[in-house]
């Protein structure tokens, strides 16, 4: 990629909430010669969300702004080309992100999102990975909650087991915090696009390449885990496709490769009412009138306050056997849907952007595109990444990660 370009990083949709969150985490954390750009369509929101950040950081008064729209494909072009990386907070991706993507990959740009929306990765590797792979542009998809922290945990996690053996992971998710307008508005899209998702699933999976090692990560079944105190609710987002996308790509993650992704809940209550939510989430999402109803409760701008945010939290345990060893790991935070995955979003554009990563191109995952230099990124910035327990033999390990935690 030509190091010429007037700025290191644009962050697309800097005025939304999730967006605004990113630029002022920028404003704090960019290094001193990261050349970086706010764009939006509204040049009178970027400009007054300028005068904020300068009260953050004095040198954000002369940052640069651009207008660009989702509509617009030579202002998006412009702006592709401008720039070594982008951050795009715009969604719902599948009705507004393919713009970007597609002008990203023509520019051999490096791009990363935070979205969750499984249909909208498959279309995307369908439709822009060759032409990504061509320029040599990193498409990175899923870089917030969704689905750093289990993507690099299970990367963690392996780095602890043997090499060249089969392996087995689960992960268990528990997390406290509240949603946004924008998340709300992208988990009904989801829904209501249900018969999409498996189309372009089906799409994608008729264009990927083979591999000659196995990988699984189908759902598991509703369980009772007695070691891990909780019910485990197998969870089909988008995380354990991320996972098993890492899978794919890494061979270190050896020949016969498992994962299981669960939401972890103490109580059956909680598990009875959590089905009940999305059942009723998902029946809304397909009867218009309902649907409308229920994204006009909240607009994609709003979300929680930062009291709210302050009582939030995450943690994720994962749970590997392989080898004759055994080890539990874990990776946790904060307010998981916004502050972090800001934090998430910003360093994985300054990882793609500065750090000395291993060849990629394409559309790939923020495992195999950032892998250690993100981790060692994360917990310099305050997530924490550490080994529980470990049992069985002592053997030669992956070597790829040593345990890194910030506590």
């Amino acid at each position: 990629m030509s190091r010429a370009r007037a700025h290191d990083l644009v962050l697309f949709g800097a005025t939304g909430f999730t967006g605004e969150l990113t630029a002022r985490y920028l404003a704090r954390n960019a290094p001193e010669h990261c050349r970086w750009a706010i764009a939006g369509r509204n040049p009178d929101k970027l400009a007054q969300l300028r005068q904020r950040l300068s009260e953050v950081d004095a040198r954000c008064a002369d940052l640069p702004l651009i207008t660009a729209d989702v509509s617009d494909e030579s202002a998006l072009r412009e702006l592709a080309e401008s720039t070594r990386a982008v951050i795009t907070t715009v969604g719902p991706y599948i009705r507004h992100g393919e713009p970007l993507v597609a002008a990203c990959a023509e520019a051999g740009t490096d791009y990363v999102d935070l979205t969750g929306e499984p249909e909208f990765v498959d279309r995307m590797y369908a439709r822009h990975h060759a032409r990504a792979a061509e320029t040599g542009a990193r498409l990175v998809h899923a870089c917030g909650f969704d689905s750093v922290p289990h993507d690099l945990g299970v990367h963690f996690t392996v780095g602890q087991l043997p090499a060249n053996a089969p392996l087995q992971i689960k992960g268990m998710v528990r997390a406290g915090g509240r949603a946004s307008g924008g998340t709300l508005h992208s988990i009904v899209s989801a829904f209501e696009r249900f018969g999409g998702m498996a189309r372009a699933a089906q799409e994608r999976r008729a264009l990927e390449p083979t591999i000659s090692r196995r990988v699984s990560s189908r759902a598991g079944a509703l369980r009772h885990d007695r070691k891990a105190g909780a019910w485990l609710v197998p969870f089909p987002s988008l995380d354990p496709r991320v996972v098993a996308g890492s899978a794919r790509a890494l061979a270190h993650y050896g020949p016969d490769f498992t994962y299981r992704h669960y939401i972890a809940a103490k109580h059956l209550t909680t598990v009875l009412g959590l089905g009940a939510g999305v059942g009723a989430l998902a029946l809304a999402a397909r009867i218009r009138p309902v649907r409308e109803k229920v994204l006009g409760l909240i607009s994609p701008g709003e979300g929680p306050s930062p009291q709210q945010r302050a009582e939030s939290w995450f943690r994720v345990r994962f749970v590997g056997e392989g080898g004759g060893r055994r080890v539990v790991t874990e990776v946790s935070g904060g307010d998981p849907g916004y502050d972090e995955t800001a934090k998430m979003l910003a360093e994985s554009a300054l990882s793609l952007a500065f750090d000395d990563n291993p060849p990629s191109r394409g559309q790939v995952t923020p495992a195999a595109a950032m892998g250690e230099a993100l981790t060692r990124r994360l917990v310099a910035a305050g997530m924490t990444f550490r080994v529980i327990a470990r049992e069985g033999k002592s053997g030669s390990q992956q070597g790829v990660l040593p345990t890194v935690v910030h506590e």
